[in-house]
């Protein structure tokens, strides 16, 4: 381990716990209209409430305009339409994350910590004029059926003319029963695609959009329902091609659903991004490239300047977490071992077993070594983390800043 760099962070990064560490962040920050708030885990608690603090005071200190998450948009949208009072009589907030969020792994957003972040985000709306209420959407693309009823669902109740349409093209996905597994075999293998028939009804969609008095944003949701109809029967078409297409795929659809929201909000708009750091943080800057992935975090930089986007990454040195063992098993309280030697969790951790931070554009040639940055996903087992739960990490290149907790805690699940 390399001391020099153990005593660098010492010197230089700032503890978490002094009054003054969240303004750093926050003036850190700047002009920048993209704040991607990164995570090491989908089930760590600090992780959820650290990103909730400074979403607040950048919605009120900077003038944010939505939070982006790594969810589906039909449940998220939800959530937004109850922040934001679209509904006359809506249910009881528990109530309706557990409702929203019943697809594995539920625990992301119907939890103790989201519940926190959305009441506040009700009340803030609740003091606000329309055009100033705070947005709250998922940009992913797993809701390939959920999205399709979404999209029929909208057109009976505001455009009947255009329904019979919406439903030819689903008819297509009729037999697979709402199973995208069954799709994804039958169209990657036997070539039984639905591509033409999604295709043809987006670009409809997206050619006339529409508002309504009771859902100010119906056109918004409709249209990006849509997309991800097209862009998740590609997303399953192409999983039996391998993983990077896959991964390709998706992060690009997620970019590209930040684009158009950013576009709906107008020029001025800015965007808080809540995903994993493989998503957020910059793939150029991991082995991720070698293999031929991007991501969200690569894409945004690509396509702005500099100083209009902001990536924030987060580490854990030891703890627990909530995860599954196998994709689709029951969530646990996981225990999460020290992190490996040769990780920039261990080199904070040698730095000081408290929980700090480092602001890396100030301090960028230092953390150009590339050492493992913990990854954990909705699926964990720490016997075999050495295996594969570490990014090979330039961190001042893949992040602006970081974030480190040495002892985190799991999530708590509704």
């Amino acid at each position: 381990m390399s001391e020099s760099m153990a005593e660098y962070i010492r010197k230089h990064a700032i503890k978490l716990e002094d009054t003054h560490a969240m303004d750093e962040i926050v003036n850190s920050i700047g002009n920048a209209r993209y704040v991607m708030l990164g995570e090491a885990s989908h089930g760590t608690s600090e992780f959820y409430t650290i990103r909730a603090e400074l979403s607040k005071r950048l919605i009120q200190e900077k003038g944010f305009s939505f939070i982006a998450v790594e969810g589906d948009w039909p449940s998220c949208y939800r959530v937004n339409r109850y922040i934001k009072s679209y509904n006359s009589n809506p249910p009881e907030l528990e109530v309706l994350l557990k409702q929203s969020f019943t697809r594995w792994p539920s625990w992301m957003w119907a939890n103790k910590e989201m519940l926190e972040l959305i009441s506040w985000l009700k009340r803030y709306n609740d003091e606000q004029s329309t055009r100033n209420k705070v947005g709250f959407f998922g940009i992913d693309l797993y809701s390939l059926f959920e999205s399709m009823e979404e999209i029929i669902r909208y057109l009976e109740e505001n455009d009947p003319d255009r329904l019979q349409q919406a439903k030819k093209a689903f008819s297509c996905f009729q037999p697979f029963e709402k199973d995208e597994q069954e799709y994804a075999i039958s169209a990657g293998y036997l070539s039984e695609s639905c591509e033409d028939e999604v295709i043809k009804l987006l670009l409809e969609i997206q050619s006339k959009r529409e508002t309504h008095e009771d859902d100010p944003e119906g056109g918004l949701s409709l249209e990006l329902n849509a997309l991800v109809a097209a862009h998740a029967e590609q997303y399953y078409r192409s999983m039996v091609k391998g993983d990077t297409l896959t991964w390709n795929i998706r992060d690009r659809h997620m970019a590209e659903a930040v684009e158009k929201l950013m576009a709906f909000h107008g020029p001025e708009a800015k965007v808080i991004i809540w995903e994993h750091n493989t998503h957020i943080g910059d793939a150029r800057a991991t082995d991720m490239a070698e293999e031929g992935m991007i991501n969200v975090g690569q894409l945004i930089r690509e396509a702005h300047e500099s100083e209009e986007v902001y990536a924030l990454g987060f580490g854990t040195h030891r703890g627990t977490v909530i995860a599954g063992n196998a994709w689709g098993d029951p969530y646990r309280k996981i225990s999460v071992p020290p992190a490996s030697d040769e990780s920039w969790e261990a080199m904070f951790h040698a730095a000081g077993a408290y929980d700090q931070f480092i602001l890396l554009k100030e301090h960028r040639e230092k953390f150009e070594d590339v050492k493992g940055n913990r990854a954990i996903g909705v699926v964990y087992d720490p016997r075999y983390e050495h295996l594969g739960n570490y990014v090979p990490t330039r961190l001042s290149h893949r992040y602006d800043a970081f974030i480190f907790i040495n002892h985190s805690h799991a999530l708590h699940p509704l």
